[in-house]
Formats: C-alpha cells, structure tokens, sequence
C-alpha cells in the first residue's frame, strides 16, 4: 500500500541575491516513510530543510502539509502543526538533566507553561509520556544525568527526544550522526529507523553508509536541484549521482 503524501513542496526557490540556493523544488513526504536528502557541500539541502520548516523564508513556490498551504508560516507555528526539526549544532539545555529536558519539552507542547504542574494529573500524564519517550530513545537509564554530562552520540539523541516531545508528525533530522564514533552512528542510525514506523522522518546526512542502510527513498540535491529520486539501490546505480556527489567507486 502507498502511504500518503504529508507535505510535498510546489516550483520552491529561495535565493541570495543572485544564488539560488533552492531552484524550483518538488519533494514529497510520506507517511511513516524514511527520506534522505544527500548532495554535496552547498548543494542547498539545510536551505531546503530551512524553508521547509519555517526558519527562512521561501523566495517563492509553496509548501503544502495535509492539503494546507503552510508558504509563509513562521516556525512556532509549523512546530504547533507537528513539523520539527533537529539542527546541526546540539541545541539542549545544559544545566537541565535528560528528563528534565524532555519534560520541558513536553510541557511546551501542552501549552508552554509551568501551570501544568499545579494539577496533579497533568503533571504525571506528562512524566509518563516523558518516561515513554527516553524509553524509545535508550536514554532511560541516563534520565538523571545532567545533560552537559553526556557523550556527544547522546547529547544528538537528547535533541531527538527533545523533538519527539513536541509530537511531530514529520520530523527533519540535519546531520544527526555528524561527529560521532562508527558504534554511536550505527546505534543512532537504527533508533531514527524505528521512529519511521510512527511518523515522517526527513534526514539530511553525508555518511552514505547510514544513508544507504536505514532510508526508504532518497533525494539528490545539486546547486539546489533535485536531479535524482528513488530508493537506495536505484540512486546508487544512477549516472548522474555518481558524476555529481558519490564518485565512480
């Protein structure tokens, strides 16, 4: 069965001045589908995710999430309708511990304020869900560490549950395996795999192993073009792939 389209993007550009970072884009996303977005330095993929969730501005096109013109909604609001992201650059709060992150970010998705924890209700739903989560992510046992304390694999996965808290229903990844060891990179890769039986996960990554191993279908960027689509075995077949990003090897 075909899982249907959550957001797709019609003709999107964004330019620079002269440079066209994102030239007339036509990407889909499907339900409980895995995407990866590859394409070399400056092929435009973060501008993509950018525009897509809010952050930039596009130049012009449009972007549709559930049959909904979302174009010129700034980010809050996008996070509101259930499309998160994660960035390049951990974005946690030190000081907090790895539950209390979570449950920050739980309780911002309720409402965005600590009166929830003036009902004794509330505040249990949301340290369950918040158990749930660190749960699906393997950072249950290290719920009480404080954040600044973790290794890097784990501080990625914080910001990961950190996203999942927000209850998204496509979830744009942005390099999440970047400076881990090969044993983090291979652990990360097959959590963010089991998040696709839920939700729509959208990943930007350069490590091609991870690429190849956990995506459903895969979008090649260049000079801010989509020149190829498919799923893995036909991208790594593809001509024009090889020439412009993966090399004849």
């Amino acid at each position: 069965m075909t899982q249907r389209v959550i957001l797709h993007t019609e003709e999107l550009h964004r330019h620079f001045g002269g440079v066209l970072a994102t030239n007339a884009v036509n990407i889909e996303f499907r339900e409980n589908r895995l995407k990866s977005i590859i394409g070399p330095n400056g092929a435009g993929k973060t501008t993509l995710i950018n525009v897509i969730t809010g952050r930039i501005p596009a130049s012009s096109g449009a972007i549709m999430f559930q049959g909904k013109d979302i174009t010129s909604q700034p980010a809050h609001r996008l996070t509101r309708l259930g499309i998160c992201r994660t960035f390049q650059i951990t974005s946690i709060f030190m000081g907090l511990t790895v539950f209390e992150n979570v449950r920050i970010s739980k309780q911002m998705k309720r409402g965005g304020s600590f009166r929830i924890f003036s009902k004794k209700g509330s505040l249990k739903k949301v340290n369950a869900e918040t158990w749930e989560i660190l749960e699906r992510l393997d950072l249950k046992d290290k719920a009480h560490v404080p954040s600044s304390n973790l290794a890097h694999g784990d501080q990625r996965l914080l910001e990961v549950a950190m996203a999942l808290a927000s209850e998204p229903k496509i979830l744009f990844l942005d390099e999440p395996t970047a400076g881990m060891s090969p044993a983090e990179t291979e652990h990360i890769a097959q959590l963010i795999k089991g998040l696709s039986e839920k939700i729509s996960v959208a990943l930007v990554e350069h490590d091609m192993d991870v690429v190849m191993t956990i995506s459903d279908e895969i979008t090649v960027l260049h000079q801010g073009t989509i020149i190829a689509e498919g799923p893995p075995e036909a991208i790594q077949k593809n001509q024009s792939v090889k020439e412009a990003y993966l090399g004849d090897a």
